[in-house]
């Protein structure tokens, strides 16, 4: 292989996958966002960072009480004291999606798969309390992150890729999902992780259209080019 077909081949498409902030100002900003409540997480106030996170918590109680703050609290911290791994979900799953689809579809999927799973994991715990196959408590378990988000987003991915890369991904995401069920998770885990996943994947007819869109879109004005 030649250093012009090199170039042209991995380092070219490479350097187009790396995010910056005129194709991925959604990730990036997202990310600027989260490494700022690491950051106070680590080095702030103690009780401050514990009022702000409980407040913040979509447990079940917070839904029933304040569930817009709740819900739009909680994605804006990490679940845990590490910043890096998430850095990474973005860059693999939601930098990706947005440079397919648009900051503001990418937007709508992490916004779909956050909300959605939330609920409906939640609903699952207020239906298991209520039938006295789980304790009480855990109506008021931190349920903190943005896992949902990204797992959405690498389930609308999916649908954008190449047959090959679907299964990868597809893969990837069960095979995350299998480990933590057998390593035990708390129900909202079960239950939101793949809800999480299945709804980016429902998402698959509405995201293809826009890249169709543009694609017709190039091809028009190629041809009134030419034309002209």
């Amino acid at each position: 292989m030649t250093s012009a077909e090199l170039r042209r081949r991995l380092i070219r498409p490479g350097l187009r996958a790396v995010p910056t902030p005129r194709t991925n100002p959604f990730a990036l900003g997202y990310l600027a966002v989260l490494l700022g409540t690491t950051l106070y997480a680590r080095f702030g106030d103690p009780d401050t960072v514990e009022r702000l996170q409980s407040v913040s918590s979509t447990d079940a109680h917070n839904l029933m009480t304040h569930p817009v703050l709740s819900l739009i609290g909680s994605g804006m911290w990490v679940a845990g004291s590490v910043w890096m791994p998430y850095f990474w979900a973005f860059g693999f799953t939601v930098a990706p999606l947005e440079r397919r689809v648009g900051g503001l579809r990418a937007l709508a999927v992490f916004g779909a798969g956050h909300v959605g799973a939330t609920l409906l994991s939640q609903g699952v715990v207020v239906a298991s309390v209520a039938g006295g196959t789980t304790g009480a408590d855990v109506l008021d378990a931190m349920d903190i992150g943005v896992s949902y988000g990204v797992l959405a987003s690498l389930g609308g991915l999916a649908g954008l890729l190449r047959p090959v890369g679907r299964v990868v991904a597809l893969g990837a995401g069960l095979a995350l999902i299998g480990h933590q069920f057998v390593s035990g998770p708390d129900l909202v885990t079960a239950v939101g992780h793949p809800a999480a996943l299945a709804l980016g994947v429902a998402m698959w007819p509405w995201l293809r259209k826009g890249p169709r869109r543009r694609r017709r879109a190039r091809a028009w004005k190629a041809a009134t080019v030419v034309e002209g």
